[in-house]
């Protein structure tokens, strides 16, 4: 059995996906154990750590998980946080966790489809008629926006400009990610570029086109409709309601708290990979701004396929997927703002990847909210292309998958959908 891995099914906020080879200083082994008072570990602790040293081993810097099953929880941690210092990484560091952000969002917007302020299948016209006007906003709906079928593409070409036409020159490609670190965008600036650029396909055609710029206009739509800024309503209505401690918005370009430097590669073009743990997300703060942890994370996926940050109702119409195009090519199963991904012999599971510079993050949990998995590294886009561009295998692939297979079904975590078990169990 094996898992495709997620952050190359290209949800993530960038379109390019994995990393080089980077020399990093050894670790001192994989710091991880069973949580104080969780009872009996429902699953091979030894065989965890060892999973995790392995994506060390074969390259990333640093990396850290949670694994809960059944009201038991594993945190591991291998690596360092920083190469230069030695500093070693941490299970509760927080984490730039890129497009996770998007169940946040979509969560937020579905409170307010329930409070009836929303028409999923309403025209965003209606609402936003000043940045979506005319024969555009009167065929794109809410759905569409959340799911990634309304045919706008995506803004972050455009205000990357030297990524367009990838692979570039190294110099190119290294000025334009280090031109922004510091750049203030506006939503209706990164809005004006997504819907400026030639349409990605009809409204409600699929498969989907994959959009950060859907998610711009769903948190410009969040404001217009609660009169509060999307941030803050999301602060304070998922966020808060999940009871996550160490999640938000960061408020400048700097990241609160113990975290990772966070490395990237960009396809080897930048080389050595250089830190980009400071950075203004503005670029793509609705689609891919937030900082979390791995136990805030599986916290959340919990709340929500638990049915207590939206209603059953909601819930459902959020795991309704259509096929999705995602930013590297492949095709992914999409709702509002969740993958579905199914495990074989382990069966559904429900969550989100995501990238920003340096940082790349997957949370999945089982489909009856008893498996989860939330893992974080601190490189990105390791591999290098070949001539047509297309990422080069590399080791820490094989590992990252080896380490989500055991944390999503090693060591006996049955299905939780009533699948039936077919071969092995990540092993």
């Amino acid at each position: 059995m094996r898992i495709r891995m997620l952050w190359c099914a290209g949800v993530a906020a960038l379109g390019v996906c994995a990393g080089m080879v980077t020399a990093v200083p050894a670790s001192g082994g994989t710091r991880g154990a069973p949580v104080p008072g969780a009872g009996p570990a429902a699953f091979d602790t030894a065989r965890l750590e060892s999973a995790l040293e392995e994506v060390h081993r074969a390259g990333i810097p640093g990396v850290f998980a949670e694994v809960r099953d059944s009201g038991r929880t594993w945190r591991g941690a291998a690596g360092v946080a920083d190469v230069r210092t030695g500093r070693p990484v941490t299970p509760g560091m927080r984490q730039r966790v890129g497009s996770v952000t998007k169940t946040f969002v979509a969560a937020a917007v579905m409170q307010q489809v329930e409070r009836g302020r929303i028409r999923l299948d309403g025209p965003i016209g209606d609402y936003l008629p000043e940045l979506v006007p005319g024969e555009r906003g009167r065929r794109i709906t809410v759905r569409m926006l959340i799911n990634h079928t309304s045919g706008i593409p995506d803004h972050i070409p455009y205000a990357f400009p030297s990524l367009q036409g990838f692979p570039t020159s190294p110099d190119a490609s290294a000025k334009s990610v280090d031109a922004n670190r510091f750049q203030e965008f506006s939503p209706a600036e990164l809005i004006e570029l997504g819907l400026s650029a030639p349409p990605a396909g009809e409204p409600g055609g699929s498969p989907g086109v994959y959009s950060n710029t859907n998610y711009e206009l769903l948190g410009q739509l969040l404001e217009r409709v609660t009169g509060t800024p999307a941030r803050e309503y999301i602060t304070r209505n998922v966020i808060e309601r999940a009871g996550l401690r160490h999640t938000g918005f960061p408020d400048g370009p700097r990241i609160e708290g113990p975290h990772p430097r966070m490395y990237e590669g960009l396809y080897g073009l930048i080389d050595p990979p250089r830190d980009y743990s400071v950075y203004n997300m503005s670029w793509v703060m609705m689609g891919a701004g937030l900082v979390s942890t791995m136990e805030d994370l599986n916290r959340f996926y919990a709340g929500l396929l638990g049915g207590r940050i939206v209603g059953r109702a909601a819930l459902a119409e959020m795991q309704r997927t259509v096929p999705v195009i995602a930013l590297d090519g492949t095709r992914v199963e999409y709702g509002l703002g969740l993958h579905k991904v199914t495990v074989p012999g382990c069966g559904t599971f429900w969550g989100h990847d995501g990238t920003a510079w340096g940082a790349g993050t997957v949370s999945l949990t089982r489909a009856d909210g008893k498996r989860q998995m939330s893992v974080a590294v601190n490189l990105m886009r390791w591999n290098q292309r070949d001539s047509s561009g297309r990422p080069l295998p590399h080791p820490i692939d094989d590992a990252l998958r080896v380490f989500q297979e055991q944390a999503t079904c090693g060591d006996g975590a049955g299905p939780g959908d009533g699948a039936a078990r077919s071969g092995g169990a990540g092993r």
